[in-house]
């Protein structure tokens, strides 16, 4: 489902794409990583007819859908479909080859590489906080570290009025409301990523480790999805959930600062997640970590995520298109990124990307 904060961007996208195909226009412009576009002479090559199925991360899907209805006005004989489900459905429709690409905030577990059918490159697209939203009558601003985060998901704080929120508040009046956490039902990168910050930011107080599942204490609420989880502690008085960015701010909830790893208490905003990403250490796959990432103006649950596909694709036709596909998304794609509240790549993560465009053949 194409969500109403996306809808007015995406609309405007397929005017503008329209508008400058009736004007016979065979430039395009290139991006940088801070939104910035520049005009070129260079035509679009276009592609062969193919379809490229997708499914996955519903934390990027905001982004995808935007993306890909730009995308079909410069190449409108590719089509481009992605259908969600999470993270772990879209690991799991990749290894079964029923989707040509997939949508993953999470990396491959070691133990399942074998369950692929041949070698998977990842392409990290864009990136954005995970909030923790929450519903509070009468609180507009909420403060927590992340112990006090820890022990709220792991049902140790059950009220509002708990002395470690206080802690964190001293100068909030906080009620005595009983504390409801939302989570994931689905396999979730949004949960992996979540749960990675507190193994590495309250690792004494974390103890349920980190996967796309986890054994979640008995009487929470589950969600599907980003927006499942948002429409929980929506519509729920006293609910807490981790929601990505853009499904929080589409369903206007409010969401809490988060004390860093610096001892700064950092609201989630694209500015901060762009601080955290800038000293992030590529690894050769084009992974990278963000979580608890240093610095006094770095929101420290930031999340990257990823595109994946096989290297070696069994026809040429589709090949060419998710090189297409992916290398626009890496272009004119970036500067797309923050009219749907994500932040787009630094230099450092963008050039290594575009370099592997290459890899992807027959």
């Amino acid at each position: 489902m194409i969500r109403s904060r996306a809808r007015w961007g995406i609309a405007l996208v397929l005017v503008l794409g329209l508008v400058a195909a009736a004007c016979g226009s065979d430039t395009k412009k290139g991006s940088t990583s801070g939104g910035s576009t520049s005009p070129t002479t260079k035509p679009t090559k276009q592609l062969a007819a193919t379809t490229l199925a997708g499914s996955g991360s519903t934390f990027q899907q905001a982004f995808n859908e935007a993306v890909i209805a730009q995308f079909k006005t410069v190449q409108p004989a590719v089509t481009v479909t992605y259908a969600g489900g999470g993270s772990g459905q879209g690991q799991l429709d990749l290894q079964n080859n029923t989707k040509q690409w997939a949508g993953s905030d999470s990396t491959i577990k070691p133990e399942d590489m074998s369950k692929y059918k041949g070698t998977v490159l990842y392409f990290p697209t864009v990136a954005a906080p995970i909030t923790v939203s929450y519903n509070l009558s009468g609180v507009s601003k909420l403060n927590l570290s992340p112990d006090t985060v820890a022990n709220i998901f792991e049902g140790k704080i059950k009220t509002w009025d708990d002395a470690a929120i206080k802690a964190d508040n001293p100068s909030a009046s906080l009620p005595s409301t009983a504390i409801v956490v939302a989570h994931r039902a689905d396999a979730s990168g949004t949960t992996a990523n979540f749960t990675k910050y507190l193994t590495l930011a309250a690792p004494s107080a974390w103890t349920l480790g980190t996967d796309k599942t986890v054994a979640w204490p008995a009487g929470q609420q589950a969600g599907n999805a980003n927006g499942g989880v948002a429409q929980i502690v929506k519509s729920t008085s006293g609910a807490v959930g981790y929601v990505d960015y853009s499904d929080a701010k589409a369903a206007g909830l409010s969401f809490a600062a988060i004390k860093n790893a610096s001892g700064k208490f950092i609201a989630p905003s694209l500015p901060s997640a762009k601080a955290a990403l800038a000293g992030a250490t590529v690894n050769a796959d084009l992974t990278y970590n963000p979580l608890n990432a240093t610095g006094p103006a770095v929101y420290p649950i930031t999340s990257p995520t990823y595109i994946l596909v096989y290297q070696q694709q069994p026809d040429p036709t589709v090949a060419a298109g998710l090189r297409g596909f992916i290398g626009y998304i890496l272009g004119d794609g970036q500067s797309m990124a923050e009219s749907v509240d994500f932040t787009g790549l630094p230099p450092s993560i963008l050039t290594k990307a575009k370099a592997q465009l290459v890899k992807i053949g027959t």
